[in-house]
Protein backbone atom coordinates (compact mmCIF):
# COMPACT_ATOMS: atom_id res chain seq x y z
CA UNK A 1 0.00 0.00 0.00
CA UNK A 2 1.46 3.40 -1.30
CA UNK A 3 -0.76 5.94 1.00
CA UNK A 4 1.85 8.75 0.14
CA UNK A 5 1.29 8.39 -3.17
CA UNK A 6 -2.24 7.99 -3.67
CA UNK A 7 -2.60 10.70 -1.27
CA UNK A 8 -0.02 12.69 -3.32
CA UNK A 9 -2.20 13.03 -6.74
CA UNK A 10 -4.27 15.61 -4.84
CA UNK A 11 -1.63 17.90 -3.28
CA UNK A 12 -2.15 21.67 -4.27
CA UNK A 13 -5.76 21.64 -4.77
CA UNK A 14 -8.30 24.22 -3.26
CA UNK A 15 -11.80 23.37 -2.39
CA UNK A 16 -14.58 24.67 -3.90
CA UNK A 17 -15.87 27.08 -1.18
CA UNK A 18 -19.21 26.23 0.55
CA UNK A 19 -21.17 29.46 0.11
CA UNK A 20 -19.94 33.04 -1.37
CA UNK A 21 -20.99 34.49 2.42
CA UNK A 22 -19.22 33.96 5.80
CA UNK A 23 -16.55 31.29 6.25
CA UNK A 24 -18.49 27.97 7.56
CA UNK A 25 -16.80 25.21 9.09
CA UNK A 26 -15.63 22.94 6.14
CA UNK A 27 -17.45 19.28 6.45
CA UNK A 28 -14.76 16.65 5.62
CA UNK A 29 -15.89 13.31 3.58
CA UNK A 30 -13.91 10.14 4.28
CA UNK A 31 -13.25 7.90 0.83
CA UNK A 32 -12.21 4.26 0.58
CA UNK A 33 -10.78 2.47 -2.04
CA UNK A 34 -10.33 -1.07 -2.53
CA UNK A 35 -8.17 -2.73 -5.03
CA UNK A 36 -7.39 -6.42 -6.44
CA UNK A 37 -4.56 -5.27 -9.01
CA UNK A 38 -0.76 -4.36 -7.75
CA UNK A 39 -0.38 -0.28 -8.41
CA UNK A 40 -3.89 0.70 -9.23
CA UNK A 41 -3.44 3.82 -6.99
CA UNK A 42 -0.76 5.11 -9.63
CA UNK A 43 -2.91 3.63 -12.55
CA UNK A 44 -6.96 2.84 -13.10
CA UNK A 45 -7.08 5.20 -9.46
CA UNK A 46 -5.06 8.04 -10.75
CA UNK A 47 -7.89 10.18 -13.04
CA UNK A 48 -10.54 8.91 -10.63
CA UNK A 49 -8.33 11.28 -8.01
CA UNK A 50 -7.53 13.60 -10.80
CA UNK A 51 -11.52 14.07 -11.39
CA UNK A 52 -12.55 14.42 -7.37
CA UNK A 53 -9.82 17.32 -7.40
CA UNK A 54 -11.51 18.94 -10.76
CA UNK A 55 -14.42 18.55 -8.66
CA UNK A 56 -12.56 20.20 -5.65
CA UNK A 57 -12.36 17.73 -2.91
CA UNK A 58 -8.67 17.73 -1.34
CA UNK A 59 -7.44 15.39 1.22
CA UNK A 60 -6.68 16.87 4.30
CA UNK A 61 -9.52 19.81 3.80
CA UNK A 62 -12.68 18.25 3.15
CA UNK A 63 -11.98 14.59 2.05
CA UNK A 64 -9.78 11.94 3.80
CA UNK A 65 -8.58 9.05 1.97
CA UNK A 66 -8.03 5.13 2.63
CA UNK A 67 -6.69 2.74 0.57
CA UNK A 68 -5.79 -0.96 0.57
CA UNK A 69 -4.98 -3.17 -2.10
CA UNK A 70 -4.79 -6.80 -2.49
CA UNK A 71 -1.76 -6.84 -4.56
CA UNK A 72 -3.55 -9.51 -7.28
CA UNK A 73 -4.13 -11.65 -4.37
CA UNK A 74 -8.38 -12.16 -4.50
CA UNK A 75 -8.31 -14.10 -1.53
CA UNK A 76 -7.77 -10.72 0.66
CA UNK A 77 -10.33 -8.81 -0.77
CA UNK A 78 -13.36 -9.91 2.23
CA UNK A 79 -10.36 -9.03 5.02
CA UNK A 80 -9.41 -5.55 3.47
CA UNK A 81 -12.85 -4.83 2.52
CA UNK A 82 -14.16 -5.27 6.03
CA UNK A 83 -11.23 -3.32 7.54
CA UNK A 84 -12.36 0.03 4.82
CA UNK A 85 -15.45 -0.58 6.09
CA UNK A 86 -15.01 -0.69 9.91
CA UNK A 87 -13.42 2.97 8.97
CA UNK A 88 -16.69 3.99 8.28
CA UNK A 89 -16.68 5.86 5.20
CA UNK A 90 -18.81 7.64 3.30
CA UNK A 91 -18.24 6.20 -0.09
CA UNK A 92 -16.31 2.49 -0.45
CA UNK A 93 -14.87 2.72 -4.31
CA UNK A 94 -13.94 -0.65 -5.92
CA UNK A 95 -11.47 -0.72 -8.74
CA UNK A 96 -10.63 -3.49 -11.45
CA UNK A 97 -12.67 -6.13 -11.45
CA UNK A 98 -15.91 -8.46 -9.95
CA UNK A 99 -14.45 -9.62 -6.97
CA UNK A 100 -13.65 -6.53 -4.89
CA UNK A 101 -16.91 -5.33 -5.99
CA UNK A 102 -18.22 -8.41 -4.63
CA UNK A 103 -16.18 -8.31 -1.57
CA UNK A 104 -17.20 -4.48 -0.46
CA UNK A 105 -21.14 -5.55 -1.08
CA UNK A 106 -20.44 -8.56 1.33
CA UNK A 107 -18.87 -5.98 3.76
CA UNK A 108 -21.40 -3.81 4.34
CA UNK A 109 -25.57 -2.96 3.45
CA UNK A 110 -25.34 0.34 4.34
CA UNK A 111 -22.06 2.38 2.93
CA UNK A 112 -22.57 3.75 -0.64
CA UNK A 113 -20.23 1.43 -3.06
CA UNK A 114 -19.74 2.63 -6.30
CA UNK A 115 -17.51 -0.55 -8.50
CA UNK A 116 -15.41 0.95 -11.30
CA UNK A 117 -15.09 -1.92 -13.87
CA UNK A 118 -17.78 -4.96 -13.45
CA UNK A 119 -18.45 -6.86 -16.70
CA UNK A 120 -21.64 -8.29 -15.54
CA UNK A 121 -22.91 -6.95 -12.48
CA UNK A 122 -26.66 -8.74 -12.70
CA UNK A 123 -25.08 -11.92 -13.16
CA UNK A 124 -22.58 -11.24 -10.30
CA UNK A 125 -25.71 -10.28 -8.01
CA UNK A 126 -24.32 -6.88 -7.51
CA UNK A 127 -27.09 -4.81 -8.49
CA UNK A 128 -30.94 -5.77 -9.59
CA UNK A 129 -31.07 -4.26 -12.75
CA UNK A 130 -28.32 -1.47 -14.49
CA UNK A 131 -31.44 1.56 -14.47
CA UNK A 132 -32.59 0.84 -10.61
CA UNK A 133 -29.60 -0.87 -8.62
CA UNK A 134 -31.63 -1.89 -5.91
CA UNK A 135 -29.46 -1.11 -3.25
CA UNK A 136 -26.69 0.36 -1.80
CA UNK A 137 -24.37 -0.46 -5.29
CA UNK A 138 -23.66 1.54 -8.06
CA UNK A 139 -21.08 2.14 -10.59
CA UNK A 140 -19.79 1.00 -14.13
CA UNK A 141 -19.67 -2.06 -16.23
CA UNK A 142 -16.81 -2.76 -18.51
CA UNK A 143 -18.90 -4.99 -21.02
CA UNK A 144 -20.96 -2.96 -23.50
CA UNK A 145 -23.74 -4.88 -25.59
CA UNK A 146 -22.12 -6.82 -28.95
CA UNK A 147 -18.09 -5.34 -27.20
CA UNK A 148 -16.64 -8.93 -27.76
CA UNK A 149 -18.87 -9.57 -30.20
CA UNK A 150 -16.97 -6.75 -32.57
CA UNK A 151 -13.55 -8.11 -31.24
CA UNK A 152 -14.10 -11.61 -32.83
CA UNK A 153 -15.16 -9.38 -36.15
CA UNK A 154 -11.56 -7.22 -35.94
CA UNK A 155 -9.78 -10.57 -35.66
CA UNK A 156 -11.55 -12.39 -38.37
CA UNK A 157 -10.97 -8.91 -40.54
CA UNK A 158 -6.73 -9.75 -39.83
CA UNK A 159 -7.21 -13.86 -40.84
CA UNK A 160 -10.30 -13.92 -43.23
CA UNK A 161 -11.25 -17.52 -44.57
CA UNK A 162 -13.22 -18.50 -41.52
CA UNK A 163 -11.03 -20.51 -39.83
CA UNK A 164 -10.70 -21.81 -36.44
CA UNK A 165 -10.49 -19.46 -33.56
CA UNK A 166 -9.75 -20.28 -30.23
CA UNK A 167 -11.49 -18.00 -27.35
CA UNK A 168 -9.57 -18.04 -23.89
CA UNK A 169 -11.91 -17.17 -20.75
CA UNK A 170 -12.27 -18.05 -17.15
CA UNK A 171 -15.52 -19.99 -16.80
CA UNK A 172 -16.03 -18.89 -12.78
CA UNK A 173 -15.78 -15.03 -13.75
CA UNK A 174 -19.48 -13.90 -14.33
CA UNK A 175 -18.12 -11.83 -17.28
CA UNK A 176 -16.65 -14.29 -19.01
CA UNK A 177 -20.30 -16.23 -19.52
CA UNK A 178 -21.94 -13.38 -20.81
CA UNK A 179 -19.32 -12.24 -23.51
CA UNK A 180 -19.14 -15.79 -24.53
CA UNK A 181 -22.89 -15.79 -25.03
CA UNK A 182 -22.11 -12.94 -27.60
CA UNK A 183 -19.21 -14.21 -29.25
CA UNK A 184 -20.98 -17.51 -29.77
CA UNK A 185 -24.31 -15.75 -31.58
CA UNK A 186 -22.03 -14.05 -33.42
CA UNK A 187 -20.00 -16.91 -34.83
CA UNK A 188 -23.06 -18.72 -35.25
CA UNK A 189 -24.30 -15.73 -37.63
CA UNK A 190 -21.66 -15.94 -39.73
CA UNK A 191 -20.74 -19.45 -39.81
CA UNK A 192 -17.13 -19.04 -37.84
CA UNK A 193 -15.94 -21.81 -36.48
CA UNK A 194 -15.07 -21.69 -32.58
CA UNK A 195 -13.22 -23.51 -29.96
CA UNK A 196 -13.61 -22.40 -26.25
CA UNK A 197 -10.76 -22.63 -24.27
CA UNK A 198 -10.90 -22.52 -20.40
CA UNK A 199 -8.58 -21.39 -17.35
CA UNK A 200 -9.50 -20.84 -13.91
CA UNK A 201 -5.63 -20.93 -12.28
CA UNK A 202 -2.11 -19.95 -14.34
CA UNK A 203 -1.39 -23.39 -14.94
CA UNK A 204 -4.18 -23.82 -16.71
CA UNK A 205 -3.85 -21.40 -18.69
CA UNK A 206 -0.56 -22.72 -20.31
CA UNK A 207 -2.40 -25.86 -20.99
CA UNK A 208 -5.28 -24.32 -22.23
CA UNK A 209 -2.99 -21.86 -25.06
CA UNK A 210 -1.02 -25.13 -25.58
CA UNK A 211 -4.20 -27.41 -26.51
CA UNK A 212 -5.31 -24.38 -28.73
CA UNK A 213 -2.41 -24.47 -30.96
CA UNK A 214 -2.66 -27.82 -30.89
CA UNK A 215 -6.10 -27.56 -32.21
CA UNK A 216 -5.22 -25.74 -35.42
CA UNK A 217 -6.68 -22.15 -34.30
CA UNK A 218 -5.76 -18.95 -36.78
CA UNK A 219 -6.10 -16.43 -34.14
CA UNK A 220 -6.98 -16.76 -29.95
CA UNK A 221 -8.77 -13.59 -28.46
CA UNK A 222 -9.49 -13.39 -24.90
CA UNK A 223 -12.15 -13.04 -22.35
CA UNK A 224 -10.56 -10.85 -19.76
CA UNK A 225 -10.89 -11.23 -16.19
CA UNK A 226 -8.02 -10.17 -13.16
CA UNK A 227 -7.01 -13.66 -13.62
CA UNK A 228 -6.03 -13.69 -16.96
CA UNK A 229 -4.23 -10.00 -17.07
CA UNK A 230 -2.06 -11.46 -13.87
CA UNK A 231 -0.80 -14.16 -16.66
CA UNK A 232 -0.66 -11.43 -19.63
CA UNK A 233 2.92 -11.65 -19.94
CA UNK A 234 2.66 -15.45 -19.87
CA UNK A 235 0.07 -15.48 -22.13
CA UNK A 236 1.86 -12.75 -24.76
CA UNK A 237 4.94 -15.01 -24.91
CA UNK A 238 2.99 -18.50 -24.94
CA UNK A 239 1.50 -16.85 -28.35
CA UNK A 240 4.40 -15.44 -30.03
CA UNK A 241 6.15 -18.62 -30.08
CA UNK A 242 3.69 -20.36 -31.36
CA UNK A 243 3.35 -17.30 -33.91
CA UNK A 244 -0.56 -16.96 -32.76
CA UNK A 245 -1.82 -13.65 -33.29
CA UNK A 246 -4.66 -12.40 -30.71
CA UNK A 247 -6.74 -9.64 -29.68
CA UNK A 248 -7.30 -8.57 -25.98
CA UNK A 249 -10.19 -6.35 -24.19
CA UNK A 250 -7.62 -4.61 -22.50
CA UNK A 251 -5.27 -2.16 -23.50
CA UNK A 252 -2.97 -3.17 -20.89
CA UNK A 253 -1.53 -6.41 -23.31
CA UNK A 254 -0.70 -3.95 -25.85
CA UNK A 255 1.46 -1.97 -23.79
CA UNK A 256 3.09 -5.11 -22.95
CA UNK A 257 3.62 -6.02 -26.09
CA UNK A 258 0.95 -7.77 -27.37
CA UNK A 259 -1.07 -7.64 -30.89
CA UNK A 260 -4.17 -6.21 -30.87
CA UNK A 261 -7.09 -4.83 -28.40
CA UNK A 262 -10.11 -3.07 -28.69
CA UNK A 263 -11.07 -2.15 -25.15
CA UNK A 264 -12.94 0.87 -23.41
CA UNK A 265 -11.90 4.02 -22.43
CA UNK A 266 -11.05 2.76 -19.00
CA UNK A 267 -9.73 6.20 -18.28
CA UNK A 268 -12.93 7.74 -18.64
CA UNK A 269 -14.55 5.06 -16.30
CA UNK A 270 -12.55 5.75 -13.72
CA UNK A 271 -13.40 9.59 -13.66
CA UNK A 272 -16.98 8.91 -14.30
CA UNK A 273 -17.00 6.73 -10.80
CA UNK A 274 -15.71 10.33 -8.81
CA UNK A 275 -18.78 11.65 -10.45
CA UNK A 276 -21.03 9.10 -8.31
CA UNK A 277 -18.89 9.48 -5.64
CA UNK A 278 -19.59 13.58 -5.72
CA UNK A 279 -23.57 13.28 -6.17
CA UNK A 280 -23.72 10.56 -3.32
CA UNK A 281 -21.57 13.11 -1.21
CA UNK A 282 -24.02 15.26 -1.96
CA UNK A 283 -27.05 13.51 -0.76
CA UNK A 284 -27.34 10.75 -4.12
CA UNK A 285 -28.44 7.60 -2.83
CA UNK A 286 -26.89 4.56 -5.39
CA UNK A 287 -30.18 2.93 -6.05
CA UNK A 288 -31.19 5.67 -7.91
CA UNK A 289 -27.95 5.70 -9.94
CA UNK A 290 -28.17 3.73 -13.58
CA UNK A 291 -24.95 1.36 -13.73
CA UNK A 292 -23.27 3.07 -16.77
CA UNK A 293 -22.21 1.30 -19.73
CA UNK A 294 -19.31 2.39 -22.20
CA UNK A 295 -19.88 4.39 -25.10
CA UNK A 296 -16.58 4.64 -26.27
CA UNK A 297 -13.90 2.12 -27.68
CA UNK A 298 -10.73 2.45 -29.12
CA UNK A 299 -8.85 -0.03 -31.37
CA UNK A 300 -4.85 -0.29 -30.56
CA UNK A 301 -2.44 -2.40 -32.65
CA UNK A 302 1.50 -2.96 -32.31
CA UNK A 303 3.35 -2.99 -35.34
CA UNK A 304 6.47 -4.18 -33.44
CA UNK A 305 4.49 -7.31 -32.20
CA UNK A 306 3.05 -7.73 -35.53
CA UNK A 307 6.42 -7.96 -37.14
CA UNK A 308 7.75 -10.48 -34.45
CA UNK A 309 4.77 -12.29 -35.61
CA UNK A 310 5.20 -12.36 -39.01
CA UNK A 311 1.77 -10.51 -39.94
CA UNK A 312 1.17 -7.60 -42.19
CA UNK A 313 -1.73 -6.10 -40.37
CA UNK A 314 -4.40 -5.10 -43.26
CA UNK A 315 -4.46 -1.43 -44.57
CA UNK A 316 -8.39 -1.76 -42.93
CA UNK A 317 -7.35 -2.84 -40.12
CA UNK A 318 -5.02 -0.12 -39.61
CA UNK A 319 -7.21 2.75 -41.36
CA UNK A 320 -9.30 2.64 -38.16
CA UNK A 321 -7.24 1.91 -35.38
CA UNK A 322 -7.47 4.73 -32.82
CA UNK A 323 -3.56 3.98 -32.29
CA UNK A 324 -0.64 2.10 -33.80
CA UNK A 325 2.06 1.53 -32.09
CA UNK A 326 5.36 1.00 -33.90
Amino acid sequence: MRRRDFIGVLSGVVALPLSAGAQQPVRSYRIAYLALLPDEDTTLAKPFLERLRELGYDEGKNITLAYRSADGRPERLPQLAAELVQARPDVLVTGFGTLAAKAAMGATSTIPVVFTMVGDPIGAGLVVSLGRPGANVTGFSDLASEFAAKRLQLLQNLIPGQKLIAVLGNPDTPFTALALKQVKTAAAANHQPLAVFEARTRDEVSASIKAAVKSGAAGLMTLDDPLLLSAKQQIIQLLADARLPAIYGLRDYVEANGLMSYSMDRPQMCRRAADYVDKILRGAVPADLPVEQPTKFELTINLKAAKALGIDIPSSLLAIADEVIE
